[in-house]
Parts: C-alpha cells; sequence; structure tokens
C-alpha cells in the first residue's frame, strides 16, 4: 500500500506548477526571490561578479540549511501523528516509578 500512495503523492506534485508547489514552502520562495533580485541586481549594488557569486553562496548555503530543518521538521510531525496514530502507544505518559528496589543490600 505505501508504494501506491507514494505514488499517489507523485502523480499529484506533477499535477501542480513549479508556483503552487513553491507556496506551500513560503520559506524557500522568499529564498528564491531573493536570489532573484540578486541575479536582476534589482537593487543596483551589484557591480562585480565576484560580489554577486559571494551573495548567492551565501543565500544558497541559508536556503539549504533552513530547507533541511523545515524536512527535519516535517518528518519529526510525520513520526509524532504516526505514534499517535497507533493505538496502545502512550509516549507522553509520565513515569511514577523511578525503578524497583533491591530485595538485599550489597556487602
Amino acid at each position: 500500500m505505501p508504494e501506491k500512495r507514494s505514488s499517489e503523492k507523485k502523480a499529484s506534485i506533477r499535477k501542480q506548477s513549479l508556483e503552487e508547489r513553491l507556496n506551500e514552502y513560503p520559506e524557500l520562495k522568499a529564498k528564491i526571490e531573493t536570489m532573484l533580485s540578486i541575479i536582476e541586481n534589482a537593487g543596483g549594488d551589484v557591480e562585480k561578479a565576484a560580489e554577486a557569486e559571494r551573495r548567492i553562496i551565501e543565500e544558497m548555503r541559508q536556503m539549504g540549511n533552513e530547507v533541511l530543518h523545515g524536512w527535519a521538521r516535517r518528518q519529526q510531525q510525520k513520526k509524532e501523528d504516526e505514534t499517535d496514530a497507533k493505538r496502545g502507544v502512550n509516549r507522553k505518559e509520565k513515569k511514577t516509578s523511578t525503578g524497583t528496589r533491591g530485595l538485599e543490600k550489597s556487602k
């Protein structure tokens, strides 16, 4: 069954435009817009290719970091939701026991 859901998800992703997909990730969309501004020299402050390259590289590093953190948060949430959906699993209950007492004292 997981293969079927995976292929259905892939098919639905293909049906969406790039803009629709980027709208689902506003942080990523903002980073791409920032990089486009650098490429287009919207501020008029980039005169040398080395400066444009430095700015693009920094934006790419930040974007990669943010994207991976977002991915990790989504994966964690997915696992938590799966665990919460299972019957008999209670991961949020506080333990009341500190353990069992030994029957005899050590000598």
